[in-house]
């Protein structure tokens, strides 16, 4: 039996989730500008950025630190374990989806500038343009290939790219399904939400695309992640709900005890349960 546990936390808008190199959830508030942490079973610390900063992805990096992007400053931001922070602006461009690539740079989308950006650990920034126009890259992790995987949000497709900036684009066969979220699974496939459409889709090193429709198509799947029970662990923001999915496409669902509660990042937590930030103002800790 799946169990569903809720923890407030200050601050406001809870959005994304992530395990630090330190044991801890670290995660955005997006609509307080803060970058919050909880130890399970302690109280969370908060810590204050630029209020209207808009905080989003939060992941952690390759130099036992946690990297962030500023949405609304158009910024990367990096947290120190001890809560140090340094920012480095960017040109005004929406930076969303951030990754840590096999290059032991950071990867990150350009949500209104249609490029996908890298940063170094010492702050040097690279842009890549897009070969599309208005399309929106969301989200962006590290592929099985060396390359980086990223949904085109308004394309309707999921791109690579790879060290040397090469991209390339795979459409989805569904139309306006507006990918979001994905993220590698065990299988060597990219998995991803499509928040449109009410599916998860697998896309393989090639490009083959293969859609699994969730049992409520009005869902709005938004982020997802691997599990650590072999499935990948998916929110549906406009269910309620949190839901898993096999590698052969074998789906689960799970209502979140609050209603409205918005649930957008999840991850692999460090107590093997997952967690699920929830933008009503609360974590929840999800036990399969």
């Amino acid at each position: 039996m799946t169990a569903v546990e809720e923890h407030a936390v200050p601050g406001n808008g809870p959005y994304a989730i992530t395990t630090g190199p330190d044991g801890a959830l670290w995660y955005t508030l997006v609509h307080s500008g803060q970058i919050g942490r909880l130890v399970p079973g302690e109280q969370p610390t908060s810590y204050q950025l630029d209020p209207e900063s808009g905080p989003t992805i939060i992941v952690a990096g390759p130099d036992d630190a946690l990297w962030f992007t500023e949405y609304k400053a158009h910024r990367i931001g990096r947290i120190t374990t001890g809560g140090a922070v340094t920012e480095f602006p960017l040109p005004e461009c929406g930076p969303y989806g951030i990754a840590a690539g096999p290059d032991g740079a950071l990867w990150f989308t350009e949500t209104a500038a249609d490029r996908i950006g890298r940063i170094t650990t010492d702050g040097e920034v690279a842009e890549f343009p897009l070969p599309t126009t208005g399309a929106f890259p969301s989200a962006i992790t590290a592929g099985p290939d060396g390359g980086m995987g990223f949904t085109l949000n308004q394309a309707n497709a999921i791109g690579r790219i790879g060290q040397d900036g090469a991209v390339t684009v795979h459409p989805i066969p569904t139309e306006a399904a507006a990918p979001v979220g994905i993220a590698a699974g065990p299988d060597g496939a990219l998995w991803f939400v499509e928040i449109a459409a009410g599916q998860i889709g697998r896309i393989t090193v090639d490009g083959q695309v293969t859609e699994f429709p969730l049992p409520d198509r009005t869902s709005r799947p938004h982020a997802i992640a691997p599990g650590g029970d072999s499935a990948l662990w998916f929110t549906e923001w406009g269910g309620n709900r949190v839901g898993s999915i096999t590698t052969d496409g074998a789906i689960a669902t799970h209502d979140l005890p609050t209603p409205g509660s918005e649930p957008h990042g999840i991850a692999l937590g460090p107590d093997s349960a997952l967690w699920t930030a929830l933008e009503h103002g609360a974590l929840a800790r999800i036990t399969p």
